[in-house]
């Protein structure tokens, strides 16, 4: 579900960039939330393929890694979509702290992935 939620809002937002916001944002706003789009659509794939993972080896570490980037795509692609819509560039302070939840995915998939060698 989540995959879907977040392919469908990455293909609709960055549709809507591209023909009604190009002329209403500035190069820097486009490129902010040009970065947030391509974040968000580079894992839908891993979303997808957590959830197969999650069907077919049941391990809390797959449910983990699929939270954390979840979590990590809605506070970095949604503080990046938020200052390229106008909001105030302090909210950037919220942007790494997206990153390092999808730092911890990657880590977290990492890890299950050599657990279910041993499996």
């Amino acid at each position: 579900m989540w995959a879907a939620f977040f392919g469908f809002a990455g293909v609709a937002l960055g549709a809507f960039a591209a023909h009604a916001l190009k002329q209403a944002l500035n190069a820097y706003s486009l490129g902010v939330l040009r970065t947030g789009l391509d974040y968000q659509l580079w894992h839908v794939p891993v979303l997808l393929w957590l959830a197969s993972a999650i069907k077919l080896w049941p391990h809390r570490f797959w449910l983990l890694a699929a939270n954390l980037f979840i979590a990590g795509l809605v506070l970095f692609c949604g503080s990046l979509y938020l200052i390229a819509f106008g909001a105030p560039r302090w909210l950037g302070a919220v942007t790494p702290l997206g990153g390092l939840l999808m730092l911890a995915a990657w880590l977290t998939l990492a890890w299950a992935v050599l657990k279910h060698r041993e499996l």
